[in-house]
């Protein structure tokens, strides 16, 4: 079997990494062609370029680079038509990925699999049409999408998340990690993360500075944790140097000491995204808040479809962790909500219930999601 496979971000490459672990075992004589990062390289990818060159986000960081990402597309797709592989696939990166699909598609009947479906539940329905013109299958990493897929023509499978492959902090770990930083067993402990891109962190931290100084005020004896990414770890210790808190600065290369964190934390105040899920494995209480500027909060409101933005909050079927967003994120709504987190063991027991809620519908305790994804690939029905 030959496997064309795309990837061009580090997530997707890490997706990727993990099908081709699991097709190896289950088709052992497949062959990989495509572009792809660390993580693919050393299932035994030879990428065709740098995966680096497509991790372009941002109008102002495209436009300049926009000749070089479309000769990438016509390469990358004259590749796929002249190596004729069994299969295509393409993992997230939609801007680059779908691009390849649409372009060979046009030109041969090769079978197109693309892996994490497009957020239609959330916003803009219409992109999953558009897919169908060149996708044939999706991955969907959420139980509830693969019915949006099907409905625009499209075969889906339901996969898994990634995020229960991980491994959370023992307790050891975790007493470890509060005796190494000072933080007595019984002293509160907020874990605080304002996002992994500068613009939202510069934009988040004076709003959860100020929530924190208000929750402090109230638990003096509370301690800030926040953990870091290795291209924003310098702008958030400059940021938070002057916090409440006597934050505890995580440095990026320090993943075991992250896990141990998020086991240690009593609550988070947390921008929205992904980082509840592994909130949600920790087993941490959360409190969501986000914010953009005026026109993307416009644009994004008009077009939401859904109540919730939190990922917790949709898997479970339930609303138990609050979100602040837009307008409504702002330090008097924000800290009542995380003292009322701290202090409330009925409201820590609702969204304790609800993560573990949360982990078992996305995969939890069953087939490794990337091995769900490889039967897929092959085209095995035990899939799911």
């Amino acid at each position: 079997m030959r496997v064309f496979v795309i990837a061009g971000e580090p997530s997707g490459d890490k997706l990727g990494g993990q099908v081709m672990h699991w097709l190896k075992e289950i088709a052992p004589n497949v062959e990989f062609l495509g572009v792809g990062g660390p993580d693919m390289i050393a299932e035994g990818l030879s990428s065709r370029f740098p995966m680096e060159e497509l991790s372009v986000m941002g109008i102002a960081e495209v436009l300049p680079k926009y000749r070089h990402l479309m000769r990438r597309i016509n390469e990358t797709a004259d590749a796929v038509v002249d190596e004729a592989p069994d299969v295509l696939l393409t993992i997230d990166s939609p801007d680059f990925c779908l691009r390849v699909a649409k372009r060979v598609k046009a030109r041969a009947d090769i079978r197109t699999v693309h892996y994490v479906a497009p957020t239609v539940w959330a916003w803009r329905p219409g992109r999953a049409a558009k897919m169908s013109q060149m996708i044939d299958e999706v991955l969907c990493l959420f139980p509830f999408e693969p019915r949006y897929m099907e409905a625009a023509g499209m075969r889906a499978h339901f996969v898994g998340h990634p995020v229960v492959d991980e491994v959370p902090a023992d307790a050891a770990q975790i007493a470890g990690f509060r005796t190494e930083n000072g933080i007595a067993p019984e002293t509160p402990v907020i874990l605080t993360l304002p996002g992994s891109r500068r613009g939202e962190i510069s934009r988040l931290a004076p709003v959860f500075e100020e929530s924190l100084k208000r929750v402090v005020g109230k638990q003096p004896q509370a301690r800030v944790v926040i953990p870091t990414v290795a291209h924003t770890e310098a702008l958030v210790r400059e940021l938070v140097a002057d916090w409440p808190g006597t934050p505890v600065v995580i440095p990026a290369a320090k993943a075991d000491i992250k896990r141990a964190a998020f086991g240690a934390a009593n609550v988070a105040l947390a921008a929205s995204g992904t980082v509840s899920l592994e909130l949600a494995l920790a087993g941490t209480p959360m409190v969501i808040a986000y914010d953009m500027n005026l026109l993307s909060r416009w644009l994004i409101g008009a077009m939401l479809k859904v109540d919730t933005v939190t990922l917790v909050n949709l898997v479970s079927d339930t609303r138990v962790v609050p979100e602040f967003l837009g307008k409504n994120c702002n330090p008097e709504r924000i800290a009542p909500a995380v003292l009322e987190v701290l202090s409330d063991d009925a409201v820590r027991a609702a969204q304790v219930a609800a993560m573990k809620e949360t982990m078992k519908r996305l995969g939890q305790g069953g087939n490794p999601p990337g091995l769900r994804a490889a039967r897929a690939v092959v085209g095995d029905g035990a899939a799911v």
